[in-house]
Protein backbone atom coordinates (compact mmCIF):
# COMPACT_ATOMS: atom_id res chain seq x y z
CA UNK A 1 0.00 0.00 0.00
CA UNK A 2 1.35 3.45 -0.90
CA UNK A 3 1.81 5.68 2.15
CA UNK A 4 2.65 9.26 2.95
CA UNK A 5 5.03 9.80 5.87
CA UNK A 6 4.42 11.99 8.90
CA UNK A 7 7.29 12.84 11.28
CA UNK A 8 6.64 9.66 13.32
CA UNK A 9 4.00 7.51 11.65
CA UNK A 10 2.73 6.46 8.26
CA UNK A 11 -0.69 7.43 6.94
CA UNK A 12 -2.47 5.32 4.32
CA UNK A 13 -2.86 6.94 0.91
CA UNK A 14 -6.19 8.41 -0.11
CA UNK A 15 -9.05 6.11 -1.01
CA UNK A 16 -8.76 3.51 1.78
CA UNK A 17 -12.17 1.78 1.60
CA UNK A 18 -12.19 0.62 5.24
CA UNK A 19 -12.05 4.15 6.69
CA UNK A 20 -15.50 5.06 8.11
CA UNK A 21 -16.88 8.52 7.31
CA UNK A 22 -16.70 11.30 9.88
CA UNK A 23 -19.74 11.96 12.08
CA UNK A 24 -22.05 14.51 10.47
CA UNK A 25 -21.58 17.10 13.23
CA UNK A 26 -17.78 16.90 12.90
CA UNK A 27 -18.04 17.11 9.10
CA UNK A 28 -20.20 20.22 9.45
CA UNK A 29 -17.81 21.77 11.96
CA UNK A 30 -14.82 21.28 9.64
CA UNK A 31 -16.81 22.91 6.84
CA UNK A 32 -17.59 25.90 9.07
CA UNK A 33 -13.92 26.24 10.00
CA UNK A 34 -12.93 25.93 6.33
CA UNK A 35 -10.57 23.02 6.81
CA UNK A 36 -11.26 21.08 3.59
CA UNK A 37 -8.03 19.10 3.54
CA UNK A 38 -8.42 17.89 7.12
CA UNK A 39 -12.01 16.96 6.28
CA UNK A 40 -10.85 14.99 3.25
CA UNK A 41 -8.05 13.11 5.03
CA UNK A 42 -9.51 12.74 8.53
CA UNK A 43 -11.28 9.38 7.97
CA UNK A 44 -8.04 7.69 6.85
CA UNK A 45 -5.99 9.37 9.57
CA UNK A 46 -8.45 8.43 12.31
CA UNK A 47 -8.62 4.81 11.09
CA UNK A 48 -4.83 4.57 11.00
CA UNK A 49 -4.50 6.22 14.42
CA UNK A 50 -6.77 3.57 15.94
CA UNK A 51 -4.95 0.72 14.23
CA UNK A 52 -1.48 1.95 15.17
CA UNK A 53 -2.44 3.39 18.59
CA UNK A 54 -1.18 6.87 17.90
CA UNK A 55 -0.77 9.46 20.60
CA UNK A 56 -3.26 12.37 20.29
CA UNK A 57 -0.48 14.77 19.30
CA UNK A 58 0.43 12.49 16.40
CA UNK A 59 -3.14 12.66 15.10
CA UNK A 60 -3.08 16.43 15.27
CA UNK A 61 0.28 16.55 13.54
CA UNK A 62 -0.91 14.34 10.69
CA UNK A 63 -4.15 16.27 10.19
CA UNK A 64 -2.58 19.73 10.21
CA UNK A 65 0.28 18.57 7.99
CA UNK A 66 -2.29 17.50 5.40
CA UNK A 67 -4.14 20.82 5.73
CA UNK A 68 -0.95 22.86 5.32
CA UNK A 69 0.17 20.82 2.31
CA UNK A 70 -3.26 21.08 0.71
CA UNK A 71 -3.39 24.83 1.15
CA UNK A 72 0.07 25.19 -0.35
CA UNK A 73 -1.00 23.18 -3.40
CA UNK A 74 -4.16 25.26 -3.78
CA UNK A 75 -2.25 28.54 -3.43
CA UNK A 76 0.27 27.40 -6.05
CA UNK A 77 -2.51 26.51 -8.48
CA UNK A 78 -4.18 29.89 -7.87
CA UNK A 79 -0.95 31.82 -8.48
CA UNK A 80 -0.23 29.81 -11.61
CA UNK A 81 -3.71 30.47 -13.02
CA UNK A 82 -3.61 34.16 -12.12
CA UNK A 83 -0.25 34.58 -13.87
CA UNK A 84 -1.79 33.82 -17.27
CA UNK A 85 1.18 31.94 -18.72
CA UNK A 86 0.79 31.25 -22.45
CA UNK A 87 1.73 27.56 -22.48
CA UNK A 88 3.26 25.72 -19.52
CA UNK A 89 6.96 25.60 -20.26
CA UNK A 90 9.10 25.14 -17.18
CA UNK A 91 12.73 24.45 -16.42
CA UNK A 92 11.98 20.72 -16.55
CA UNK A 93 11.97 21.02 -20.35
CA UNK A 94 14.67 23.71 -20.56
CA UNK A 95 18.09 22.75 -21.94
CA UNK A 96 20.68 25.30 -20.77
CA UNK A 97 23.10 24.18 -23.46
CA UNK A 98 20.74 25.27 -26.25
CA UNK A 99 20.69 28.87 -25.05
CA UNK A 100 23.31 31.42 -26.06
CA UNK A 101 22.99 33.02 -22.63
CA UNK A 102 25.96 31.88 -20.49
CA UNK A 103 25.05 29.10 -18.08
CA UNK A 104 26.28 31.06 -15.00
CA UNK A 105 23.94 33.90 -16.02
CA UNK A 106 21.05 31.45 -16.36
CA UNK A 107 21.79 30.08 -12.91
CA UNK A 108 21.94 33.59 -11.44
CA UNK A 109 18.57 34.46 -12.97
CA UNK A 110 17.03 31.31 -11.48
CA UNK A 111 17.91 32.47 -7.95
CA UNK A 112 15.30 35.24 -8.45
CA UNK A 113 17.38 37.60 -6.34
CA UNK A 114 16.88 40.24 -9.04
CA UNK A 115 13.11 39.98 -8.50
CA UNK A 116 13.38 40.54 -4.75
CA UNK A 117 15.66 43.53 -5.45
CA UNK A 118 13.01 45.01 -7.81
CA UNK A 119 15.41 44.86 -10.75
CA UNK A 120 14.40 44.31 -14.36
CA UNK A 121 15.35 41.72 -16.96
CA UNK A 122 15.59 42.36 -20.70
CA UNK A 123 16.01 39.43 -23.09
CA UNK A 124 16.59 40.60 -26.64
CA UNK A 125 17.60 38.79 -29.79
CA UNK A 126 16.32 37.04 -32.91
CA UNK A 127 13.06 35.10 -32.96
CA UNK A 128 13.29 31.47 -31.89
CA UNK A 129 16.34 31.84 -29.64
CA UNK A 130 14.56 30.89 -26.41
CA UNK A 131 13.55 34.27 -24.99
CA UNK A 132 9.89 33.47 -24.34
CA UNK A 133 10.73 29.95 -23.13
CA UNK A 134 13.19 31.29 -20.57
CA UNK A 135 10.82 34.02 -19.38
CA UNK A 136 7.98 31.54 -18.88
CA UNK A 137 10.25 29.07 -17.09
CA UNK A 138 11.41 31.88 -14.78
CA UNK A 139 7.80 32.89 -14.23
CA UNK A 140 6.75 29.37 -13.27
CA UNK A 141 9.78 29.10 -10.99
CA UNK A 142 8.82 32.38 -9.29
CA UNK A 143 5.27 31.11 -8.76
CA UNK A 144 6.65 27.92 -7.21
CA UNK A 145 8.70 30.06 -4.82
CA UNK A 146 5.56 31.82 -3.58
CA UNK A 147 5.78 34.94 -5.75
CA UNK A 148 2.94 36.47 -7.76
CA UNK A 149 3.51 36.82 -11.51
CA UNK A 150 1.54 38.54 -14.30
CA UNK A 151 2.10 37.78 -17.99
CA UNK A 152 1.29 40.31 -20.73
CA UNK A 153 1.87 41.04 -24.38
CA UNK A 154 1.98 44.59 -25.68
CA UNK A 155 -1.47 44.02 -27.17
CA UNK A 156 -2.74 43.08 -23.70
CA UNK A 157 -1.42 46.36 -22.31
CA UNK A 158 -3.07 48.31 -25.11
CA UNK A 159 -6.39 46.58 -24.47
CA UNK A 160 -6.04 47.25 -20.73
CA UNK A 161 -5.53 50.94 -21.41
CA UNK A 162 -8.52 51.21 -23.76
CA UNK A 163 -10.79 49.31 -21.39
CA UNK A 164 -10.10 51.62 -18.46
CA UNK A 165 -9.63 54.93 -20.22
CA UNK A 166 -13.38 55.41 -20.72
CA UNK A 167 -14.09 55.65 -16.99
CA UNK A 168 -10.69 57.14 -16.07
CA UNK A 169 -9.53 54.10 -14.06
CA UNK A 170 -6.22 53.46 -15.84
CA UNK A 171 -4.17 54.31 -12.75
CA UNK A 172 -6.20 51.90 -10.62
CA UNK A 173 -5.83 49.16 -13.25
CA UNK A 174 -2.05 49.59 -13.35
CA UNK A 175 -1.98 49.52 -9.55
CA UNK A 176 -3.75 46.15 -9.61
CA UNK A 177 -1.15 44.83 -12.04
CA UNK A 178 1.56 45.92 -9.62
CA UNK A 179 0.23 43.56 -6.97
CA UNK A 180 2.39 40.99 -8.75
CA UNK A 181 6.02 40.66 -7.70
CA UNK A 182 7.12 40.04 -11.30
CA UNK A 183 5.45 41.45 -14.43
CA UNK A 184 6.44 39.87 -17.74
CA UNK A 185 5.86 41.54 -21.12
CA UNK A 186 6.57 39.22 -24.04
CA UNK A 187 7.47 39.69 -27.71
CA UNK A 188 8.03 43.43 -27.98
CA UNK A 189 8.99 44.35 -31.53
CA UNK A 190 7.40 41.34 -33.16
CA UNK A 191 4.43 43.38 -34.42
CA UNK A 192 3.85 47.09 -35.04
CA UNK A 193 3.21 48.89 -31.75
CA UNK A 194 -0.10 50.74 -31.51
CA UNK A 195 -0.22 54.03 -29.63
CA UNK A 196 -2.30 52.54 -26.81
CA UNK A 197 0.17 49.68 -26.39
CA UNK A 198 3.15 52.05 -26.29
CA UNK A 199 1.43 54.20 -23.68
CA UNK A 200 0.46 51.09 -21.70
CA UNK A 201 4.06 49.91 -21.62
CA UNK A 202 5.26 53.32 -20.48
CA UNK A 203 2.64 53.56 -17.74
CA UNK A 204 3.54 50.09 -16.49
CA UNK A 205 7.29 50.69 -16.48
CA UNK A 206 6.87 54.10 -14.86
CA UNK A 207 4.58 52.80 -12.11
CA UNK A 208 6.79 49.76 -11.42
CA UNK A 209 10.05 51.74 -11.35
CA UNK A 210 11.99 50.67 -8.24
CA UNK A 211 8.81 49.06 -6.84
CA UNK A 212 8.41 45.85 -8.86
CA UNK A 213 10.50 43.70 -11.18
CA UNK A 214 9.67 43.72 -14.89
CA UNK A 215 10.96 41.19 -17.41
CA UNK A 216 10.57 41.70 -21.15
CA UNK A 217 11.51 39.88 -24.31
CA UNK A 218 12.13 41.76 -27.52
CA UNK A 219 13.47 41.21 -31.01
CA UNK A 220 15.15 44.61 -30.66
CA UNK A 221 17.44 46.04 -28.03
CA UNK A 222 15.52 48.64 -26.00
CA UNK A 223 17.83 51.32 -27.42
CA UNK A 224 15.99 50.81 -30.71
CA UNK A 225 12.46 51.09 -29.28
CA UNK A 226 12.11 54.49 -30.94
CA UNK A 227 11.78 52.51 -34.18
CA UNK A 228 8.61 50.96 -32.78
CA UNK A 229 6.91 53.80 -30.94
CA UNK A 230 7.02 57.60 -30.66
CA UNK A 231 10.48 58.76 -29.64
CA UNK A 232 9.32 60.64 -26.53
CA UNK A 233 7.49 57.59 -25.14
CA UNK A 234 10.33 55.26 -26.11
CA UNK A 235 12.96 57.44 -24.43
CA UNK A 236 11.02 57.76 -21.18
CA UNK A 237 10.22 54.03 -21.12
CA UNK A 238 13.75 52.84 -21.84
CA UNK A 239 15.25 55.29 -19.34
CA UNK A 240 13.27 53.75 -16.49
CA UNK A 241 13.42 50.18 -17.79
CA UNK A 242 17.20 49.99 -18.13
CA UNK A 243 18.20 51.91 -15.01
CA UNK A 244 18.12 48.75 -12.85
CA UNK A 245 18.14 46.06 -15.53
CA UNK A 246 20.02 42.93 -16.50
CA UNK A 247 20.26 42.85 -20.30
CA UNK A 248 20.83 39.45 -21.93
CA UNK A 249 21.18 39.26 -25.70
CA UNK A 250 20.45 35.95 -27.38
CA UNK A 251 22.09 34.92 -30.64
CA UNK A 252 22.04 32.07 -33.10
CA UNK A 253 19.51 30.42 -35.37
CA UNK A 254 15.90 29.71 -34.45
CA UNK A 255 15.63 26.53 -32.37
CA UNK A 256 12.10 26.00 -33.70
CA UNK A 257 13.27 26.27 -37.31
CA UNK A 258 16.20 23.92 -36.80
CA UNK A 259 13.92 21.35 -35.13
CA UNK A 260 11.44 21.64 -37.99
CA UNK A 261 14.12 21.17 -40.63
CA UNK A 262 15.52 18.14 -38.83
CA UNK A 263 12.09 16.54 -38.52
CA UNK A 264 11.88 16.96 -34.74
CA UNK A 265 9.07 19.50 -34.84
CA UNK A 266 6.32 16.84 -35.01
CA UNK A 267 5.82 13.19 -34.15
CA UNK A 268 5.94 10.83 -37.15
CA UNK A 269 2.58 9.98 -38.67
CA UNK A 270 1.38 6.43 -38.03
Amino acid sequence: MTTTTTPEKTVPALGVPSAPPLPEDLEALLRRLRLPHIRRHAPEVVATAKAQRWEPVEVLRALFTEEAAGRERAALATRRTAAGFPTGKTFEAWDPALSSIPVPTQQALRTLEWVTRKENLVLCGPSGTGKTFLLEALGHHAVEQGLKVSWFTLEDLGALLRRHRADDTVTKAIARVLRADLIIVDDIGLLPVATDAAEGLYRLVDAAYEKRAIAISSNLHPAAFDELMPKTIATATVDRLLHHAHVCQTTGESVRLSQALSGRGVSPLA
